[in-house]
């Protein structure tokens, strides 16, 4: 059973609202493939702390791009949609898309498109780095200030991925950022029609998933794997060293913190993520479909008959 002219299903949400049994539900039902849509559960190095299918879950259901990026790589939203757009080719007129995953800028360029960044060269990348190591992130976003006023001004202080990457930018190029904002390449659905479905469950609920789940991370190993993420040394500004969990778990092994506070820290800032997962998806893709969790499947099927009606 295919998708009745419906071009890719994706589901996103909060962390720990259901999305990745659902994506296998409707890919076992819909002959599709899940394909990742979280900017964590790419990475080799992370499989338990960022709660990634297990692989008897995988044996389900085909999935892709999960766990095929090393953990030393500052994987982009760019990098993602060449990924995503080969597995697409790869998979056309054969199985149906299912995208699951908590990422919204991911969702937005694949729905919307890409603002057409230029590439930084690798050398300025790392320049940038080493000029911004033993550095506050307040510090940078007055060194941005004072070379990049414009992009500055629409980034917070505390922000330092992006700060870093404005910098990046205005070193290759000496143009603001905020410049390249027009520019934008389509994304693959920008033209075909897509269900688009975010599961909002309970506030209360979700809370309480979320501190379990992250004690059930514990129990499966999950101080074991950041010991060994630890051994390696990376940048503590890479993505996957700022996954949540990581940070806490990291100072715990380094005695600087108890495991109870480390665990405690992981759970705050997992539910903070997961607040500021709503109000994204709120303001930023108003277009898409609201369900609570446990009416996903049947709110896709929905659109899908109402699809095939037309």
């Amino acid at each position: 059973m295919k998708g009745f002219g419906i071009g890719a299903v994706l589901i996103a949400g909060p962390t720990a609202s259901g999305k990745s049994a659902l994506g296998i539900k409707l890919a076992q039902g819909l002959d599709g493939v899940v394909i990742n849509a979280d900017s964590m559960q790419v990475y080799r190095d992370l499989r338990v702390i960022t709660a990634r299918p297990a692989p008897a879950e995988e044996a389900e259901a085909p999935h892709r791009l999960y766990g095929h990026v090393d953990a030393a790589v500052n994987f982009s939203v760019g990098r993602y949609m060449a990924d995503a757009t080969q597995v697409l080719r790869e998979i056309k007129g054969r199985k149906l898309p299912i995208f699951v995953g908590g990422t919204g800028l991911y969702f937005k360029a694949l729905a919307e498109g890409l603002s057409d960044m230029p590439p930084v060269p690798e050398e300025i990348r790392e320049q940038v780095r080493r000029d911004s190591e033993g550095l506050e992130t307040p510090e940078l976003h007055r060194l941005l200030s004072e070379r990049d006023p414009e992009t500055a001004r629409t980034l917070r202080p505390s922000d330092r991925l992006r700060v870093q990457r404005a910098l990046e930018i205005f070193a290759a190029t000496g143009q603001p950022l905020v410049s390249f904002h027009g520019a934008r390449q389509p994304g693959p659905f920008a033209a075909i029609p897509v269900i688009k479905l975010f599961l909002a469950p309970d506030r209360n609920e979700l809370r309480r998933r979320i501190d379990a789940r992250f004690l059930a991370m514990m129990d499966q190993g999950a101080l074991d794997e950041v010991r060994a993420l630890g051994e390696r040394n990376l940048d503590p500004m890479l993505p996957a060293m700022r996954a949540h969990g990581v940070p806490g778990l990291l100072a715990h092994l380094r005695g600087e913190i108890p495991l109870d506070e480390a665990i405690a820290k992981g759970q705050g800032d997992t539910r903070r993520y997961a607040k500021r997962q709503f109000t994204w998806f709120r303001h930023q893709l108003p277009d898409w479909q609201w369900v609570e969790p446990e009416r996903g499947f049947e709110a896709v099927m929905a659109q899908l008959n109402a699809q095939e009606r037309l």
